[in-house]
C-alpha cells in the first residue's frame, strides 16, 4: 500500500460531519484509501447499473442490504438516492462518519450535494500522488523526481513501475472518453473530444484561448466551453485564474489551463523517457509539475490559501501568487542555477508597488521564490531603484506552502 498523507484530511471530516464526500479523477486511488483508512465500513460500488437502479428506485431495500457506517462508490449514478440519504443522515445527525460518497463526476455530485447534503457532508478531493507520498513509497534514496514527473501520479503507476505507459494511458483514456464523457455531454464524435484533449496539452500552462481552440477544431467557442468544464468537474485539469487587485477582476480575465497529472500530459503530447528533458515543452510541464504540488500541499493544510498568477498589459509576469497571512511570490525555471533576470517580473511588479507607495494588503507581506532545479539553495539580491530585496533560489523538491 502507497501511504496517503490526505489520510489525516479525511479522518478530520470524519469526526466533524455526519458524510464525507471524496472527489478525484479516476484511478488517483480513493477507493483504495478508503477501503484501507476504513476497514469496519462496509462496501458498496453503483458503477453496478443493476445496484444503482436498487438505490434509486428502492432506497429502502438499499440501505436495507447495506448497513452504515457505509463507504458508497460512484454514487452520481444514483442521483435520486441523495433525497434518501438526507432523511437517513437527518435521523442520526449527531453521529459523525456514519457514510463517506465518492465520486468520480464532480459536476453531478456537487449538484446533487448542493441540493440535498448542504451542511451535511464535508467535501475533498484526491489527486494523485504528490512528490512526497511517491518518495516514501519508492524509498527516497531511489526517487528521482524527473521520474515522478514523467510517470505522473496515478498509484498504479507507482506500484508497477514496469507497467508500460502507453499500455496505461491509451486504456484510461478510452476509458475515460466512452464512461464520464458520454454521460456528462452528448457528444457526437468521441474522436474530435480526443482531439480537443491534446490540443489542449499543447496549450497548457498557457492562457486559455477558447476562440482559438474552437476555430483549430472547426467547433464553436460555446462546445469548447462545455468541453473545458468536462474536463476540469472530472478532475483532469484546473484552470488558474489571474490576480487582480480588483478581485472582481479575478473570475472575468483569462485563466491559465493545467493538466492536473504531468503523466498523462507528457503522453498526451508524445514525449518519451528518452526525449523527457530535451522536449520543447519541458518547462511547461516542470511549471505543471509545481503547481500540482502546490495545490496537493494546499489541500492537505486545509485549502487555506489562494493560488492565482499573474501577468499586466505590459506582459509582465509572475509563474503564481500563494496568498495567505502574506503573499508568496514564485516564479519556476527548469534550469539548475537561474540568475537575477529570472526574476524580472517579480522585480517589475516591486518597483511598481513601491512607486504607488504601498502594497497591498492582501499580498503583505510579501516573499519571493524561483523553484529550480538547483542542487543547493541560494539567495539572490535583486536591486530596484530604492531599494533591494531577496529572493529564495530553492530546489522543487522542497517546496512548501
Amino acid at each position: 500500500m502507497i501511504y496517503r498523507d490526505f489520510e489525516k484530511q479525511i479522518n478530520l471530516a470524519l469526526e466533524f460531519f455526519p458524510c464525507v464526500t471524496l472527489t478525484g479523477a479516476r484511478q488517483t486511488g480513493k477507493t483504495t484509501l478508503l477501503k484501507k483508512m476504513l476497514p469496519n465500513y462496509n462496501y458498496v460500488s453503483l458503477d453496478l447499473p443493476s445496484i444503482a437502479e436498487m438505490a434509486e428506485e428502492n432506497p429502502e431495500a438499499f440501505f436495507e442490504k447495506y448497513k452504515t457506517p457505509l463507504i458508497i462508490d460512484e454514487v452520481q449514478y444514483a442521483p435520486k438516492l441523495f433525497r434518501y440519504l438526507k432523511v437517513k443522515l437527518d435521523n442520526d445527525r449527531h453521529q459523525m462518519g456514519q457514510m463517506v460518497l465518492t465520486g468520480s463526476q464532480k459536476f453531478e455530485l456537487m449538484k446533487n450535494l448542493s441540493e440535498s447534503l448542504a451542511g451535511r457532508t464535508a467535501i475533498l478531493e484526491l489527486e494523485g500522488l504528490s512528490w512526497n507520498e511517491y518518495k516514501n513509497y519508492i524509498n527516497e534514496e531511489n526517487a528521482d523526481f524527473d521520474t515522478f514527473i514523467f510517470r505522473g501520479g496515478f498509484p498504479e503507476l507507482t506500484r508497477k513501475q514496469d507497467f508500460p505507459l502507453d499500455m496505461f494511458f491509451s486504456s484510461y483514456l478510452a476509458t475515460y472518453l466512452e464512461r464520464d464523457v458520454r454521460q456528462l455531454i452528448n457528444v457526437t464524435n468521441l474522436r474530435t473530444f480526443e482531439q480537443f484533449i491534446r490540443l489542449l496539452a499543447i496549450r497548457n500552462a498557457n492562457q486559455l484561448d477558447m476562440t482559438d481552440i474552437a476555430n483549430n477544431l472547426g467547433i464553436s467557442s460555446k462546445t469548447v466551453a462545455s468541453w473545458i468544464s468536462v474536463l476540469e468537474t472530472s478532475g483532469q485539469i484546473t484552470l488558474l485564474q489571474p490576480w487582480f487587485g480588483n478581485s472582481g477582476k479575478r473570475i472575468v480575465k483569462t485563466p491559465k489551463v493545467y493538466f492536473n497529472d504531468t503523466g498523462l500530459l507528457c503522453w498526451l503530447l508524445g514525449i518519451e523517457k528518452h526525449n523527457f528533458k530535451t522536449s520543447p515543452f519541458i518547462g511547461s510541464i516542470f511549471e505543471t509539475a509545481i503547481f500540482a504540488e502546490l495545490r496537493k500541499i494546499n489541500k492537505l493544510n486545509g485549502s487555506k490559501k489562494q493560488i492565482y498568477y499573474y501577468r499586466d498589459v505590459s506582459q509582465t509576469e509572475i509563474d503564481f501568487f500563494v496568498i495567505g497571512n502574506g503573499c508568496k511570490m514564485i516564479e519556476v525555471k527548469n534550469s539548475i542555477n537561474p540568475k537575477s533576470d529570472a526574476a524580472l517580473g517579480m522585480k517589475k511588479l516591486y518597483e511598481q508597488f513601491l512607486q504607488q507607495g504601498k502594497i497591498p494588503q492582501e499580498l503583505n507581506p510579501l516573499s519571493f521564490f524561483i523553484v529550480s532545479n538547483t542542487p543547493a539553495n541560494y539567495p539572490i539580491k535583486i536591486s530596484t531603484k530604492e531599494t533591494e530585496f531577496e529572493v529564495s533560489v530553492i530546489n522543487a523538491k522542497e517546496i512548501n506552502l
